[in-house]
């Protein structure tokens, strides 16, 4: 996906994108069918009382036939119950299949979504995504709803009014048709503006979206910096920019439907005019220039819709090429055909000169390479403690691990067996991550704790938060474990955030744990019930731990130094200490830091 891709306009048709849109109303078709059959039959009643009114004038009421009159005037009752019925019916069930068409399509995009790669995330902003399941996924809930069969129900109106009138009198007719150069005019250059403006529109939602979310989810960071107004500012400019696009189109409609009105009406003059001649001179019955003056009033109110359901059917084509192109990415994750069962896994980790970039078109360049060469091995059981400064590799070392980027060159392997033979979702179930920035979803405490696994009994989530130390702040609160969490745990402090990090992680009881940073920003009584909840999760584990903080990685069995994407040493705290290099170096600066902290 592209930065350009909301600027996307479609054509009015596509026969590869209507194909794929018609099958998502496949489960629905014969509603479909029944409800563009009773369509049709509306609009052939439609189309068919001037006629009724024609006969009764020239039948009835000139003749002075009053009982004559009453049939009439029954038949036109009983047609206007039955397209009331009808039209309700057609109302009801397409706006009813419509909904389910979207709901699928909605849950369909969901799930595509939460299985996507991280990389995709990391090159499609969040804002943009929002809008492909909210206006986008609304613009076809617009054709499946008042597009499609409403769009067939005009064209057989046209049809039959064009039908109706050729039967009751040609050159009448031809008089009416006389107008339509103009009504083509019209509804060509309004088709022409509103597309424009409609462009206009989606890009500018998009825009809002993006900017929306991007500033909601910052809110602190803005209150810290006091860019309230600054951010406003930008947001207004924004808004007024999507509020004058919407005033656009709405001034095209404004005039469009008018121009349309006075159209009709001087083709209804020119009727007049003429007709009212040809019933003087030429036998023209008044029952015929009536019901022509009927059906010029109903002519020029399809070629209306038509007009409309153009620029719907365009902005559906526009959507749907957005929609089936984000349901056409590939998940580059996916395990291939080995499926490898990670029963029996013990937990050998081994990393063998592995090459890794994050734009995966620029690996040829040995600078562009996030890392580089890397090689170590954690034998079951035992925990290994990464180290390095801000940028070294050390969190893509454990992303490459956990399959959310695939690397380059090397091979990464468990047990003896290539990472790529696993399936993911089999992998990451046998694995827990514990992050520096924790995630927790709205919900409850044990919600969050279990996340959504059944195996996970409610007893042993409340185990694992006992073991990790958590159930001491949990039973402090007024519902405890059944205690809401607002969105992203924001009404829990950091520490306690982290410790239900570390329950959940104990409740899945992984052959893999992998802790990047989870001491950090904590204070020391929480860091202290932390470590013992680690050490606690570490044991007869495999392990992985990232840290910057070095006092609190010297017992892990082997500690990895990395530097500008390399292994630059290997080995025991001890034994790193004793070498005087990058080690020594960053243990000393922190225990100098340290001492000046405390004093």
């Amino acid at each position: 996906m592209k930065e350009n891709e909301d600027e996307i306009m479609g054509k009015a048709y596509d026969g590869r994108l209507m194909r794929r849109l018609l099958g998502l109303a496949k489960p629905y078709q014969w509603i479909m069918m029944g409800s563009a059959f009773l369509l049709i039959a509306a609009q052939g009643l439609n189309a068919y009382r001037p006629k009724i009114v024609q006969e009764a004038i020239d039948n009835s009421i000139l003749k002075g036939d009053w009982q004559g009159l009453n049939y009439y005037a029954l038949l036109f009752v009983a047609m206007l119950f039955s397209e009331f019925v009808i039209q309700y019916a057609v109302i009801y069930w397409t706006q009813w299949v419509g909904q389910k068409i979207i709901m699928d399509l909605r849950w369909k995009l969901f799930r595509h979504l939460e299985f996507l790669h991280l990389q995709f995330f990391d090159r499609n902003p969040v804002g943009r995504l929002i809008t492909r399941l909210t206006s986008d996924i609304e613009s076809l809930n617009d054709m499946f709803t008042s597009g499609m069969v409403y769009l067939l129900g005009d064209i057989v109106l046209l049809v039959g009014i064009c039908g109706f009138m050729l039967l009751l009198d040609v050159k009448l007719t031809l008089v009416t048709f006389a107008i339509l150069p103009i009504i083509f005019y019209i509804s060509w250059v309004f088709k022409t503006k509103v597309r424009v403006a409609f462009r206009e529109i989606r890009l500018k939602i998009a825009s809002v979206n993006s900017y929306l979310q991007e500033n909601i989810t910052g809110a602190a960071t803005v209150q810290v910096f006091n860019r309230e107004e600054k951010n406003f500012d930008k947001f207004d400019n924004l808004n007024k920019s999507l509020t004058r696009s919407h005033l656009d189109s709405v001034f095209h409609y404004a005039w469009f439907y008018p121009a349309i009105n006075v159209s009709a009406s001087f083709a209804t003059g020119l009727l007049l005019w003429y007709g009212s001649d040809a019933v003087r001179s030429s036998g023209l019955s008044l029952g015929t220039l009536v019901a022509f003056i009927q059906y010029a009033i109903l002519f020029f109110r399809p070629i209306q819709d038509l007009s409309d359901k153009y620029n719907i059917l365009q902005a559906a084509m526009a959507s749907s090429e957005r929609v089936f192109k984000l349901l056409d990415t590939r998940n580059t994750m996916a395990a291939d055909n080995s499926n490898v069962s990670f029963a029996g896994v013990t937990g050998k980790i081994d990393f063998k000169n592995v090459w890794f970039s994050y734009d995966s078109e620029k690996n040829t360049i040995d600078e562009e390479f996030v890392l580089k060469d890397v090689s170590f091995e954690v034998p079951p059981g035992q925990s290994i403690a990464i180290v390095g400064a801000t940028g070294s590799g050390k969190s893509s070392l454990i992303n490459l691990l956990s399959r959310y980027y695939e690397f380059q060159r090397g091979i990464i392997s468990i047990d003896g067996r290539d990472l790529r033979h696993f399936d993911p979702f089999e992998l990451r179930k046998n694995m827990a991550v514990v992050l520096q920035d924790v995630f927790l979803f709205s919900g409850t405490i044990l919600e969050n704790i279990r996340m959504g696994r059944e195996e996970i009994s409610e007893s042993a989530a409340r185990e694992a938060a006992r073991s990790v130390g958590a159930e001491e702040f949990i039973r402090k609160l007024p519902q405890q474990y059944n205690e809401p969490v607002q969105e992203r745990g924001s009404t829990l402090s950091a520490g306690q955030r982290q410790l239900i990090s570390l329950a959940r992680a104990f409740a899945m009881n992984p052959k893999i744990l992998v802790l990047d940073e989870a001491t950090s920003n904590i204070d020391s009584e929480t860091e202290f019930l932390i470590q013992a909840a680690t050490k606690k999760l570490m044991l007869d584990r495999t392990s992985i731990v990232i840290a910057h903080r070095l006092s609190t990685i010297r017992h892990a069995n082997r500690i990895l130094v990395l530097h500008k994407g390399r292994v630059r040493e290997f080995g025991g705290h001890d034994e790193l200490l004793a070498k005087n290099g990058i080690y020594t170096r960053l243990y000393k600066l922190q225990y100098q830091n340290d001492r000046y902290s405390a004093a």
